[in-house]
């Protein structure tokens, strides 16, 4: 079998992944569109203002939209120092001793468990046996061991990837170590921190598992931790999968999807001011 050329091969390969990449974003978009096709529609200042009623077959989708950002933000608070703080100690304090394996191998582990794990989990400990109830909180907590996984990893390769030049001169100049850290290491890294931490809300806004065994599914208004509240991912599948009612279904998906691409647009652009900043 006669072998292509290099520039023939080249074009070949070159093809392919346009090819790929193309295929990729076109179902990214599809699914875009089509949920935005149906569910624009349906909003308006009422069906964000409202809560829900009648299980959903009325009203709209505010204390669902309140009970999202409580969970995620409760979330992201607890996990996020955490994550960047065990990050720091397996990048700077430690030489890949068998600590540093035994970490790295727990959250590489907490990576692969599936969400619904993770809820009959928090459900166990925080709403049974710690009697949290199906609570914010409850599902704050849980939602926070799923997203270290993901802070971690993403922490610790911004972390790697700081040039150790930028650590030798800090030393030269005098600095202690933790002052390198704070000073010289994460605010050059933070680009990559703050790409780790988005990802997560995105996770956490759009969990349904977790949060269902944890949070609960009451579509009350919440008024503390301890509430039980229903998130709009949870929303979306339990007005879909009972049939209740699919256009304020797709209202829900849409502001989901809104929701996300708005954070991670917000992001980037701050990210890009940041590095322009300090480059």
């Amino acid at each position: 079998m006669k072998r292509l050329g290099p520039r023939l091969e080249e074009k070949a390969a070159r093809t392919g992944l346009w090819a790929l990449t193309l295929i990729t974003v076109g179902v990214l978009l599809f699914i875009i569109f089509y949920i935005l096709r149906r569910g624009l529609p349906v909003l308006s200042l009422e069906f964000l203002t409202t809560n829900p009623m009648d299980m959903g077959k009325s009203g709209g989708i505010f204390s669902t939209v309140v009970g999202t950002v409580a969970l995620s933000v409760l979330a992201i608070v607890i996990a996020a120092p955490f994550g960047v703080g065990t990050a720091i100690y397996l990048t700077e304090y430690t030489w890949g001793g068998p600590l540093t394996r035994i970490i790295r191998f727990g959250a590489e582990c907490l990576a692969g468990i599936p969400s619904i794990i993770f809820g009959l989990f928090g459900f166990i400990l925080f709403v049974t046996k710690l009697k949290f109830g199906w609570s914010i909180l409850s599902g704050g907590l849980t939602l926070a061991f799923m997203l270290l996984p993901t802070i971690i990893r993403t922490s610790e390769e911004a972390i790697k990837s700081v040039p150790p030049a930028y650590r030798l001169v800090s030393f030269s100049l005098g600095s202690t170590k933790w002052q390198t850290v704070t000073r010289v290491v994460l605010p050059s890294a933070l680009p990559g921190i703050v790409t780790g931490i988005v990802l997560s809300i995105g996770r956490s806004i759009g969990e349904t598992a977790a949060t269902i065994f944890t949070a609960g599914s009451a579509l009350r208004m919440p008024t503390s931790l301890f509430s039980s509240t229903r998130t709009m991912s949870v929303h979306f599948y339990i007005l879909a999968r009972e049939g209740i009612s699919m256009p304020k279904a797709y209202g829900t998906a849409a502001i989901l999807i809104i929701a996300i691409l708005g954070i991670n647009i917000l992001t980037y652009y701050l990210m890009n001011r940041f590095i322009k900043k300090y480059s």
